[in-house]
């Protein structure tokens, strides 16, 4: 999942400029979410790992990180044929954090 947000900080900006009229500072305002994520999103993902390990040992772990990743795959598709400026930054920030919690 690392290899996912170096892409999205690189080309996120570029996405809104491109998909949605964006100014270039506006563009990166709205990309930089993504990376704003990592402030709580990262602890959750451990937290929940943490736990279902407590109660499931390492398979616990492995699901944590099996569905974080199949949430990945669905907002990244969702994220892709948004049209509306609002959903694409709502569907990015839930993309965002599963990315971090992986």
């Amino acid at each position: 999942s690392f290899g996912v947000e170096l892409t999205m900080n690189n080309a996120a900006a570029l996405y809104f400029i491109d998909q949605f009229g964006q100014t270039t500072e506006s563009a990166s305002a709205i990309a930089s979410i993504f990376g704003w994520m990592n402030l709580f999103a990262r602890g959750i993902g451990g937290y929940a790992s943490d736990k279902m390990n407590t109660k499931m040992g390492m398979r616990g772990r492995l699901l944590v990180q099996t569905v974080c990743l199949l949430v990945d795959g669905a907002m990244v598709l969702v994220f892709a044929h948004t049209t509306s400026l609002g959903l694409a930054i709502f569907v990015l920030v839930v993309f965002s954090t599963f990315v971090q919690a992986a």
